[in-house]
């Protein structure tokens, strides 16, 4: 034993010492001077969601503030969403999960507080605007649909704190008879969606648990349905924010989508704020009309209006990006430069806000200004990924509690005035 342990000991003796760096953490840029006060123009357009957020404050409120943020792949991965409901929840109280497309909308599709899981059911999304065709018909705000039969199967595991006890979806059956089941930890709900009249029609059904369920299971009863949206929450005051995005996309895409499913969506899921989070995509788009493009906007805010009449607006300011091999260009390689359609969907965005009484945050000032897309690809813990387009997880945190601390700064602000 003694040979042993002095052998023991000669050998740790000869391990040379390893350098050790101390952990430090990442320093983060500090927010970008904006064109707005605080990063948000026009904070008096969002009155009716401040007036909401004190009334769960107070307890006045027992149902919850609902945020709906519709747009493109900056939205879709549900991470700068995400540290958005991740603050306001909080802040104001965890009502649920929110609205979540009735499938997987992309391969890699991760979004945070549920996990998805599909088997043998089948995801149709929306084609863009751009491709000229739409072989699938109408599409809601998810811009995708999940068609399940008996013998397949959508699954939603959520994480602790976000179980719901209330589960909603919309769409409508295969057939007359056609339903599904609603399986909650594995006690099934058998659920009807048809409607009267010899053709089904898309609608909205919410029912109650009689306990929180940390697992949902979707399946068609017979030949099943055909749902464009599943939502939960906690059936409790706070707050949900839903994002719902589509790679690629742009306003022309929601646009596109069906008003009649679109408003019965928007009421279904008693929205409290609709956020508008388009305007990259066209940015890169040499041939963009700009009139065009403010008709357009202008037209989709007067929409939104039509369908959710008391529902305040927030344009998301488009933020700055960079296209690859551009000579000469604002990057530190001397080869990116800003497409030149992005200033003007942004310029339009401000503008139109402006005048039509729409809440606009402005994104590119918050970043840092021009070129910030590849400063922050730059650093040594990258914010933003290579292509100086999206953001990397970190990146999405940073932007994300960026939004979320200008509207907070915004509400305090408005509460301060004895409002």
């Amino acid at each position: 034993m003694r040979v042993a342990a002095l052998a023991l000991t000669v050998g740790l003796a000869a391990t040379p010492t390893l350098a050790q760096t101390a952990y430090a953490p990442t320093v983060l840029p500090a927010p970008g001077e904006t064109a707005c006060p605080g990063g948000l123009c026009q904070p008096e357009a969002l009155t009716l969601l401040f007036e909401a957020l004190r009334a769960t404050e107070t307890g006045e409120r027992d149902t919850p503030v609902h945020i709906v943020q519709i747009g493109d792949s900056h939205t879709a991965g549900d991470r700068i969403t995400g540290k958005l409901r991740a603050d306001l929840q909080a802040r104001f109280g965890n009502a649920g999960r929110g609205v979540l497309p009735a499938g997987i909308p992309y391969p890699g599709y991760a979004p945070l507080q549920v996990q998805v899981a599909a088997e043998g059911w089948i995801s149709e999304t929306a084609p863009l605007a751009a491709s000229g065709s739409n072989a699938y018909g109408v599409f809601g705000l998810a811009a995708m649909r999940g068609k399940g039969s008996a013998d397949s199967v959508l699954d939603l595991r959520f994480d602790p704190g976000s179980e719901p006890v209330r589960i909603g979806v919309c769409g409508g059956p295969r057939g007359a008879g056609d339903g599904l089941v609603v399986e909650a930890d594995g006690d099934p709900w058998t659920i009807n969606l048809n409607t009267a009249g010899a053709e089904p029609i898309p609608a909205c059904v919410r029912f109650e648990l009689d306990r929180p369920a940390t697992s949902i299971r979707l399946r068609g009863y017979r030949s099943g349905v055909v749902l464009d949206a599943v939502w939960s929450d906690r059936g409790r005051p706070g707050v949900i924010v839903s994002g719902l995005g589509v790679i690629g996309s742009t306003l022309a895409d929601f646009a596109a989508r069906d008003d009649t499913l679109i408003q019965t969506e928007f009421a279904a899921l008693d929205t409290t704020l609709i956020v508008l989070a388009y305007g990259t995509n066209e940015g890169f788009d040499d041939g963009l009309d700009a009139t065009a493009y403010e008709r357009l906007l202008r037209g989709q805010i007067d929409r939104i209006r039509r369908m959710s009449p008391h529902v305040p607006i927030l344009i998301l300011g488009t933020p700055d990006a960079l296209r690859t091999g551009e000579p000469g260009g604002c990057s530190a390689d001397g080869r990116r430069r800003p497409p030149p359609s992005l200033a003007v969907v942004r310029d339009v965005q401000r503008r139109v806000a402006s005048e039509m009484d729409v809440a606009f945050w402005d994104w590119r000032g918050r970043m840092g200004g021009d070129c910030s897309a590849d400063r922050l690809a730059t650093m040594a813990d990258p914010l933003m990924r290579g292509d100086r387009v999206h953001f990397t997880s970190e990146g999405a945190d940073w932007i994300g509690g960026m939004l979320s601390g200008d509207l907070m700064a915004a509400y305090d602000a408005w509460k301060g005035q004895g409002r």
